[in-house]
């Protein structure tokens, strides 16, 4: 069956660069994003793992803990980690699972089951679906997936304005409109009366329509946007 948002995040038990971890014993009271590859020294991939690499403190700033999965062996990934150094310039901090039984890509519907149980003769192009972003809160539900061809490499930092957005609107009753990014206004949500908005929010808020009023963000407004300058200057890809 197909998870979706919502759905309670797929427990499993796997080695890693880092040891083996049991998946929910590992996220703890975090936030954890996984991410999956479909296969070890491969081109887009390795500039993903690097550029992570440098991205992963505007993880931490948010308690979000990040952890990787490409359909191959430990001692696989640990020779990839040294390409994604010499290229990127990043240095590989977070775990990397080895999915080499193809255990985890099917628990959370990324192979299909008949994909049999080795990645050993498989290619990127049979592993292509194994391309996703989960993100996942303290209490091990799946509150956002997003999903990516081989050929388009991820936007980290959209992944990091969802992971404010999710963190956000799990904490109050607000949804973020298009393009927000943190520490802009928001949206009180519509299941909200106007009395018990009053409640929340006695500073007011302004209306645009009946259904959309908007209010300055609350709570982590000080949490910094992600220095997208910096990370940049030191990518030498």
């Amino acid at each position: 069956m197909a998870l979706r948002i919502g759905d309670r995040a797929p427990d499993f038990t796997a080695d890693t660069t880092q040891g083996r971890i049991n998946f929910h014993q590992w996220i703890g009271d975090s936030w954890a994003m996984l991410f999956s590859h479909p296969k070890d020294f491969t081109p887009v991939c390795t500039t993903e793992l690097g550029y992570l690499a440098k991205t992963e403190p505007e993880f931490a700033k948010r308690d979000c803990k990040v952890i990787g999965l490409s359909v191959d062996p430990v001692g696989d990934h640990k020779r990839w980690l040294d390409d994604i150094a010499r290229v990127t310039g990043g240095t590989v901090n977070y775990p990397i699972i080895a999915d080499h039984d193809l255990n985890v890509a099917k628990l959370y519907d990324m192979l299909p089951a008949e994909s049999g149980d080795s990645a050993e003769g498989r290619t990127a192009a049979n592993n292509q679906t194994v391309r996703t972003v989960f993100l996942i809160g303290p209490d091990k539900l799946i509150k956002a997936i997003l999903i990516y061809p081989m050929s388009s490499g991820r936007n980290f930092f959209e992944v990091l304005r969802l992971l404010d957005s999710c963190q956000l609107t799990a904490e109050y009753k607000v949804a973020t409109p298009v393009n927000w990014s943190q520490g802009e206004g928001v949206i009180i949500v519509p299941s909200v009366s106007d009395e018990e908005a009053r409640a929340l929010f006695p500073a007011g808020w302004k209306s645009v329509t009946s259904y959309m009023r908007l209010v300055p963000q609350p709570g982590r407004a000080d949490l910094p946007k992600a220095d997208i300058d910096v990370i940049h200057k030191s990518e030498p890809v």
